[in-house]
């Protein structure tokens, strides 16, 4: 079975504490934090998993996933030196609105299940996108989907199906080794 992690990189990257302590990095685009890279990696290669930004960093590298912007790059290189990559983006859900007031938070779990629904339902050839066999809803059970999967994002996404998915790390300090314990959990490892 597949696993999908997920990825927010604000308060799971980085954390309010290695903010103030690194302020040199951030003003030359430096944005993630090299030891929260490396727990994810971790977590990536203890899963076998495929990752998949769902980020607003996702609007800073093109279609094939080509940095475009600094902070993009060096996110890319640091994770390079761990053994890892992006392998997806999220679709784009958000609304001018939304852009505006920056609560971004309001359609991830829209655009996480959208994502599940058009590429793991299409590459599993017991579901279909098409198929009402398939529902992604609240409702949804485990054992609905042919793949396993969580989310990493330190914000409330409004979904009680990624609730249940999701490991929420304390902004203040970023990924830890017990979220990646419980992460590994979720994932049924």
């Amino acid at each position: 079975m597949q696993n999908i992690i997920f990825l927010d990189i604000d308060g799971v990257l980085n954390s309010k504490f290695w903010d103030e302590e690194h302020q040199r990095e951030i003003s030359d685009g430096r944005l993630v934090d090299a030891g929260a890279v490396r727990l994810l990696a971790e977590l990536i290669k203890k899963a076998d998993a495929k990752l998949i930004l769902h980020s607003g960093w996702r609007f800073w590298f093109d279609e094939n996933l080509k940095p475009l912007r600094p902070e993009a790059e060096h996110l890319i290189t640091v994770m390079a030196q761990e053994g890892i990559r992006l392998d997806g983006v999220t679709p784009d859900l958000t609304t001018e609105e939304i852009r505006k007031s920056k609560k971004f938070s309001l359609v991830k779990a829209e655009e996480i299940l959208l994502w599940l629904k058009e590429n793991i339902a299409s590459a599993n050839s017991d579901f279909s996108s098409n198929d009402e066999t398939f529902k992604i809803d609240e409702t949804s059970k485990d054992a609905d989907f042919p793949a396993n999967w969580l989310v990493l994002d330190d914000l409330e996404l409004h979904n009680g199906l990624i609730a249940r998915h999701q490991i929420k790390p304390d902004p203040n300090v970023g990924l830890t080794h017990e979220d990646v314990r419980r992460a590994l959990n979720i994932l049924k490892l």
